[in-house]
């Protein structure tokens, strides 16, 4: 099959390991809980809401930008463009950087150090079965343009 006309993905990882991932944490807290200091303090419920509302406006933010360049949203979808701008000016991946302040933000308002780990193993995951292969997609695609907009561009932030 020609490189070009590859899709990035055969099936949307990154939401699923992501829900996957959450749940995990649900059920290790029930399983094996972290103690955890519980001042009944409002800080943490109040950053970790704040987090969640950001990933919330950055995932919506993202989705917009791709709608409006006519691109694929979903990550096993072929892209047309190569989508710069937006929340691509500051990062490649600001849906996956979204749902991973969602879980942080969810780990913090529940107290929930699960969230924290199961968050990095997320991270880690969907860069090795997501985001190097649409990276290698979008390399096929766009070449020197893809190459340019990555010496800029942080993957994550």
């Amino acid at each position: 099959m020609n490189a070009y006309r590859a899709k990035p993905l055969n099936f949307p990882w990154p939401p699923i390991i992501y829900g996957t991932a959450a749940l995990i944490a649900l059920v290790l807290t029930r399983v094996h809980p972290i103690p955890v200091m519980n001042g009944q303090s409002w800080f943490p419920w109040l950053i970790g809401g704040a987090l969640i509302f950001s990933a919330i406006l950055l995932d919506l933010w993202a989705v917009k930008v791709l709608l409006e360049r006519h691109t694929a949203v979903l990550p096993h979808r072929c892209a047309t463009c190569l989508v710069t701008s937006g929340p691509f000016r500051f990062t490649r991946n600001p849906i996956y950087l979204g749902y991973t302040l969602a879980m942080t933000g969810a780990g913090l308002m529940t107290l929930n150090p699960w969230f924290f780990i199961m968050a990095i193993l997320a991270v880690a995951l969907t860069t090795l079965f997501a985001v190097r292969n649409e990276e290698r997609h979008l390399l096929s695609r766009f070449g020197f343009e893809f190459e340019r907009y990555c010496r800029h561009t942080a993957r994550w932030i």
